[in-house]
């Protein structure tokens, strides 16, 4: 793991040249004996090493089978990868995880976890029935110089006690071991399948405490028509409240993500704009990779201050000599008093709290009189990291991505996302976009509607070459568009900034009132496309 778990501790000066070096080294000489000394690593998560903190970020799919995890890889990378196997039935029976490499092919599982520049070292632990159901494919592909992917198994439904035990291993555990190191988890679900397993149900409980990362998205829309899909996204919304139990509602992102004609297109436009929303979502990961590091390792923070006063607190109560496994019984069954006493006696959040049932679990295989009592001077350290050091990173975050473009996801379909060069981009052609040259116009696209746009004028204006704004005032407001809506409208369209509007410029005034009352936005800066042609040399600030 670490050469320097059994150094003596050494001086050392907070001096970052990095957020990633900052963080690797706040933990090396601040956290970490704190959970060494405690036993967190038994308890709740293995150390971590520099791999964790240099990781790319990783995505984690997670859903029943044929929910369409392996084809929404294979239409983020627009190709195939080593060891994929997609079908109707359940293909993938092991973990993948997809990342980049130049030279392609697959690494067995029990030969990732011996590579010291892999983060996946501490998933030794899980043994052998795991790892040979655990491997790496290396793909040559842009999109995975930004970010890694990790495929799961499917969840079969019905069956789940069955399923748990030929698994041969602990497949909750690895879903949390991921949980906790990823940056985005993606819950997958069929839209013809909504129904919830026993043990999907337990790998959704599983990710609590992340629920920052998890998007839910659900895939296959386009194989039922929109009366359908409504009924659909209400029953998966009531289901989801009843797993996550909160009050909140789930963003969910409804799509069909594959490569093949949809079949029923009526929410064609549905479909790309929340397709659009959830690529630059993951497409922003690598900017914000530093700033998740940082959010996790301060939630590890907080659990082991308590998990170290967990321990104490036991040590303290257990007798010298007799009746210590009665004691200890005692202890174990009243652990949550004994929260409740820690969370009094040191102002602790109820949240912070490890789960009672499973620290119950775990105690019962340790001796209580040989845990630590109470460090004062581990516990001032790691608060001082949270006072000072923490927000040291936070000050350089901002400054060390801002305008450093290498950081987006590039290649395969990220390439489509916010493309201003084909026709086929993400809103060419529509809304405040329609009648951007490239596709062949020749014709100012307000000339479209432009007998009715004059008709309109030559009765405001009453023969004269420009109307006031009185006078367009009366007809704009028909458009029953806010005031301040309105006033945008009327500054984009007044070109020359004269207080009047001629007739060009009136019917471009009508023409942002359509594309608004279409559902379309409003541009911040006239686009060149609109400016009218006999205005083109005007100073009007525009892109």
């Amino acid at each position: 793991m670490f050469s320097w778990m059994n150094k003596t501790k050494e001086v050392h000066h907070e001096c970052f040249d990095t957020v990633i070096e900052g963080l690797k080294s706040i933990y090396k000489y601040k956290m970490f004996p704190l959970e060494q000394h405690y036993l967190f690593h038994e308890f709740h998560s293995p150390p971590l090493n520099d791999a964790d903190f240099d990781a790319k970020p990783l995505i984690l799919l997670v859903g029943q089978y044929s929910t369409g995890k392996t084809t929404f890889i294979k239409y983020l990378l627009e190709r195939d990868f080593p060891g994929m196997r997609i079908g109707p039935e359940p293909t993938t029976d092991r973990f993948i995880a997809v990342m980049y490499g130049e030279n392609e092919g697959v690494i067995p599982g029990n030969a990732l976890v011996v590579d010291p520049k892999k983060q996946f070292r501490p998933l030794s632990t899980f043994g052998n029935a795991f790892l040979n159901r655990f491997q790496c494919s290396m793909v040559k592909s842009p999109v995975l110089k930004g970010i890694s992917v990790i495929d799961t198994p499917g969840i079969l439904a019905g069956i789940c006690e069955k399923q748990r035990i030929d698994r041969g291993y602990d497949f909750i555990g690895v879903l949390q071991w991921f949980a906790e190191r990823v940056d985005r988890i993606i819950l997958l679900f069929d839209a013809h399948k909504l129904d919830i397993s026993d043990e999907f149900k337990r790998s959704i409980e599983a990710l609590r405490g992340h629920d920052d990362k998890i998007k839910i998205v659900l895939n296959k829309a386009d194989m039922i028509n929109s009366q359908q899909l409504m009924r659909v996204y209400g029953a998966l919304m009531w289901s989801l409240g009843k797993v996550f139990q909160t009050p909140e509602v789930v963003r969910v992102y409804i799509g069909t993500f594959w490569d093949q004609p949809l079949r029923y297109d009526s929410n064609k436009q549905l479909f790309e704009d929340e397709t659009q929303d959830l690529f630059k979502d993951l497409q922003c990961l690598p900017r914000n990779s530093a700033l998740r590091k940082l959010n996790d390792l301060i939630k590890r923070a907080r659990l082991a201050k308590v998990h170290a006063y967990i321990i104490s607190e036991l040590k303290k109560e257990m007798p010298n000599i007799f009746g210590k496994e009665h004691k200890k019984r005692e202890l174990i069954k009243n652990l949550p008093v004994l929260y409740e006493k820690i969370q009094q006696q040191y102002s602790i959040s109820q949240g912070d709290f490890p789960d009672v049932k499973k620290m119950q679990e775990l105690l019962t295989k340790y001796d209580f009189n040989k845990f630590h009592s109470i460090k004062p001077r581990m516990l001032e350290e790691v608060d001082a990291m949270l006072r000072s050091d923490i927000a040291q990173l936070m000050a350089m975050v901002p400054n060390e991505y801002s305008g450093d473009a290498d950081v987006e996801i590039r290649g395969g379909i990220f390439e489509n996302v916010g493309d201003n060069l084909s026709p086929f981009g993400y809103r060419r052609g529509e809304g405040i976009n329609a009648g951007f040259g490239g596709y062949g116009e020749v014709e100012w696209i307000v000339n479209k509607d432009r007998k009715t746009y004059d008709n309109i004028f030559d009765r405001l204006s009453n023969s004269t070459t420009k109307i006031s704004g009185s006078m367009a005032k009366e007809e704009l407001l028909k458009s029953k568009l806010p005031n301040t809506v309105l006033g945008k409208i009327w500054k984009l369209a007044d070109i020359d900034q004269d207080g009047f509007l001629d007739r060009d410029e009136f019917a471009l005034a009508m023409h942002l009132v359509n594309v608004k009352l279409d559902g379309g936005d409003l541009p911040r800066y006239l686009p060149d496309h609109l400016i009218p042609p006999f205005k083109k040399s005007s100073n009007y600030p525009h892109d």
